[in-house]
């Protein structure tokens, strides 16, 4: 069975309007060869000729074009000079320095790209114009625009109107060959079929033929409702469920031999997870509309290229970058990355500012990779920087993946980087002027924004993806309609542009009113496919709730359509809930403990086999702000360098000491590359803070304490253990004798948090931790708690010798323990578990009790 012979439909529909085709040529004697048949879309030409050769086997047929395809047949069009050439990467360029020459150059990357939407709007209505014509349009059509007012806020929208009406009237246009005389003169028969809306190029050249023209509706005038096939309607929950149910509906046509089916392209990024859905079902599917080709995995690995190379480039985007290309060896880029996260280098400049005497693998790669960012980094003209580009692509290995790829290659292509398109920049007047790397990343993200991408087309393929006015007069056995809801589907869509309906009407571009017939035209039009399925969903990713179209509530009112049953098969799963993890950890035993590590232990042991015994690691953020931890080793630092200059330099003088302590944090916050932005919620506390801090000092003092050294690298043999840490600060404290040791460490919690880790007694770690790293048989112990609010309190262990005892022989009891091969369950419990880097390995959430 042929694909025509599916849908008796369609075939009376060409049949009526190829017969009323045929009339014109009898009516005007003209013959076939020398008879053009104008469509409404391309995808239209195949079918008229297929249907013309089915009721006229022999003889000649009429040519069946766009006017775009005929204009295209009859010479290539070659721009010059500033015409708008319907070209992006032109365009853009033309744009930019018309910008320049009416003095806008401070707002030229703000304006290109309103500038060259506004002038393809305009363009429609110019080509539309015979080009004698056009003179005393454009005086009409300048009548009409808003005259640009120095103090007004839409000063510059007037003035892009303006010049984007200049430019299209100054310009050739593709289809302006259409008007040639010898055109006229070679065609005797002119038939143009209208589809949902009247395309004024059409129009204009049906009366630019006279009496040999002639318009026809494509679209039957009225549509009889009791022809429409059986319509089930889906309410979906989301996105993701909306997907399912749309690929359940094509398969069940599929499988019940309804093909081929019509998948409309309401919502892309709907389309493409419908698809991605078919694919894993091994179900072919022809795209005809594509996707936008800067959305491809080609593009988005040269666009990170380009960033990569700003002298501000962020360290996660040159990562990103590199892990694209082939010549940087996992082996050094993985150590690389480990390096700087863990050091927390978010700037790539700071990474080539590191000394990597030490690594002589990865100075080399750095040193590299800024070869090849400085490469790029000088202004030059768009030809030279096609060339930079393509060097780069070669020397880091992308080259030859672009070039394998369907979407590659067409990257390639857009962006004029092919070999031999280098010629076709030399007829670019505005491709001459000098570019940063930043406006020419700019420009290259134009093009693959405006440019699309289409998959190698397979004409056998059971389900076709296209828009749904394209639905005109295509024999479909079955038609899927997702997207369906109030925001993807409106009944009287937005006109694109600026232009006032006043404009709109008096030069012929699309008005409300006319988008809102031709959507309502589709859309009965659809309904006409002897089996619909309509799906949208009732509540979108934020959360929000969604209605279904207007059209689909009409539908629902009249009782036109059924609700359609889930097609997603149904299939029991048994339940397997996980056991709880119980290792062993004795063949991965480990020496140097920590307090954190032993912390760990404590809190869940299985946590402590995860991260400590396995070593596993999350991976760190470069980019992310700065928070409270930040600030906690920020103001580590800040207390060092002041107190270790103050040992250095005695003062006593408040004045000064606050000098000290300013000086202090401004050399740490430099030291560690803080931004002011990114630092002004501490900073602008910060007053409090110092304040606070040195009346406690004071106080300290005169209760006989004094500092004495600060991040303490301190280490303690245990047996076969090592116990090892950093202690914040020791001072000396003397009342009356001997100076004993005070162990301090530092908080910048709340305090109260503070004061319970005073009362946990054994429970809390820590202080008695650090006391073991000393081998003072006295000491004390306390936190420092430094509050944001200008409070710093000491909050004193009194029975920390006692607990430090009670702590080595915990420890020894638990590795041997370990050491004899007993399990270590997952136990955390409350907050230990909900910021658990190991959460996701022991599957709490998901055993079986």
């Amino acid at each position: 069975m042929t694909v025509i012979a599916k849908s008796d439909q369609c075939a009376a529909l060409w049949q009526h309007v190829l017969a009323q085709v045929e009339a014109h040529m009898q009516g005007v004697r003209a013959h076939p060869a020398r008879t053009v048949v104008l469509l409404p879309y391309a995808q239209l030409m195949p079918w008229a000729q297929r249907y013309w050769a089915l009721h006229h086997a022999d003889g000649f047929a009429p040519r069946f074009e766009t006017t775009r395809n005929w204009a295209r047949q009859l010479a290539a069009f070659v721009p010059q000079g500033d015409d708008l050439a319907g070209d992006v990467a032109r365009d853009t360029l033309t744009a930019r320095a018309l910008l320049d020459r009416a003095g806008l150059a401070a707002q030229r990357d703000v304006l290109a790209v309103p500038l060259q939407e506004a002038a393809a709007q305009l363009a429609v209505a110019v080509a539309a114009m015979a080009p004698a014509q056009r003179e005393a349009w454009g005086i009409q059509a300048r009548s009409r625009m808003t005259e640009p007012d120095e103090g007004s806020a839409l000063r510059f929208e007037a003035v892009v109107a303006r010049i984007a009406l200049e430019w299209v009237l100054a310009s050739r246009h593709a289809t302006d060959v259409l008007f040639e005389p010898g055109v006229r003169q070679s065609v005797d028969a002119l038939v143009v079929l209208h589809g949902f809306q009247v395309e004024p190029l059409a129009q204009t050249l049906q009366v630019h033929w006279g009496d040999q023209a002639v318009a026809l509706a494509l679209p039957p005038a009225a549509l009889d409702a009791s022809a429409r096939g059986r319509i089930a309607l889906h309410a979906a929950q989301d996105a993701e469920d909306e997907a399912q149910r749309a690929a359940a509906c094509v398969l069940a046509h599929v499988v019940a031999g309804r093909t081929p089916v019509a998948l409309a392209a309401n919502d892309r990024a709907l389309t493409r997870r419908i698809g991605a859905h078919l694919a894993s079902c091994g179900v072919a599917v022809r795209d005809e509309n594509g996707w936008t080709l800067s959305t491809t995995r080609a593009a988005a690995q040269l666009m990170a290229a380009l960033k990569a190379c700003a002298w501000n480039a962020s360290t996660d985007e040159v990562l990103d970058w590199l892990k694209h290309a082939p010549v940087i060896e996992p082996a050094v880029l993985n150590p690389l990355e480990r390096v700087l996260r863990k050091a927390a280098v978010a700037a790539w400049s700071g990474a080539v500012g590191r000394n990597w005497a030490d690594k002589p693998a990865l100075a080399a790669c750095v040193a590299q990779v800024q070869d090849w960012c400085e490469g790029l980094r000088a202004p030059r003209p768009l030809a030279q920087w096609l060339q930079s580009l393509r060097g780069l692509l070669v020397a880091s290995g992308q080259w030859p993946q672009l070039e394998a790829d369907a979407a590659g290659t067409r990257v390639l292509t857009a962006l004029r980087l092919q070999a031999g398109q280098e010629a076709e920049l030399e007829g670019w007047d505005s491709a001459g002027r000098r570019m940063a790397l930043a406006e020419f990343t700019r420009w290259t993200n134009e093009v693959l924004e405006a440019a699309r991408y289409v998959p190698s087309q397979m004409g056998d393929a059971p389900v076709v993806v296209l828009p749904m006015p394209q639905l005109l007069a295509r024999p479909f056995a079955a038609l899927v309609l997702p997207g369906c809801d109030e925001k993807r589907l409106q009944p009287s869509p937005e006109p694109v542009g600026d232009w006032t309906p006043a404009q709109r009407q008096a030069w012929g571009l699309p008005t409300r009113e006319s988008l809102e017939l031709a959507q309502r035209a589709a859309w009965l039009h659809a309904l006409q496919t002897p089996a619909v399925d309509v799906l949208w969903r009732t509540g979108d990713e934020g959360g929000e709730p969604l209605l279904a179209s207007a059209l689909v509530q009409a539908l629902h009112l009249e009782g036109a359509a059924a609700h359609g049953a889930d097609d997603r098969s149904q299939r029991a799963v048994a339940a397997h809930p996980t056991a709880r993890p119980l290792p062993d950890g004795r063949a991965l035993p480990v020496v140097r403990i920590s307090s954190t590590a032993y912390s760990d232990l404590r809190h869940c042991p299985y946590r402590f086999f995860a991260l400590r015994q396995l070593g596993l690691q999350e991976a760190d953020e470069l980019a992310a702000e700065v928070d409270k931890r930040d600030f906690g080793n920020w103001l580590h630092a800040v207390l060092q360098h002041f107190h270790e200059g103050l040992l250095a330099e005695p003062a006593d003088d408040a004045a000064t000491r606050i000098a000290r302590m300013d000086g202090a944090a401004q050399a740490v916050t430099l030291q560690q590359g803080l931004g002011e932005g990114d630092f002004l919620p501490f900073a602008a506390g910060w007053p409090q803070v110092r304040d606070g801090y040195l009346r406690w000092l004071v106080q300290h003092e005169q209760a006989g304490g004094h500092f004495r050294q600060a991040e303490v690298q301190a280490s303690q043999p245990l047996g076969a253990l090592q116990l090892v840490g950093a202690i914040d600060r020791i001072d000396a404290v003397s009342t009356t004798g001997e100076p004993m040791p005070l162990v301090i460490d530092y908080k910048t919690e709340n305090d109260t948090a503070t004061r319970q880790r005073i009362k946990a007694g054994a429970e809390d770690t820590q202080l008695a931790f650090y006391a073991a790293l000393l081998s003072h048989d006295t000491l004390r112990a306390a936190y420092v708690n430094v509050g944001e609010r200008g409070e710093t309190q000491l909050h004193e262990q009194d029975e920390v010798v006692h607990l430090r005892d009670l702590l080595v022989e915990g420890i020894q009891h638990d590795f041997a323990r370990i050491a004899a091969g007993a399990p270590m369950p997952a136990l955390g419990e409350g907050a230990v578990c909900d910021y658990c880097a190991a959460r996701g390995l022991c599957r709490k959430d998901f055993w079986n009790d």
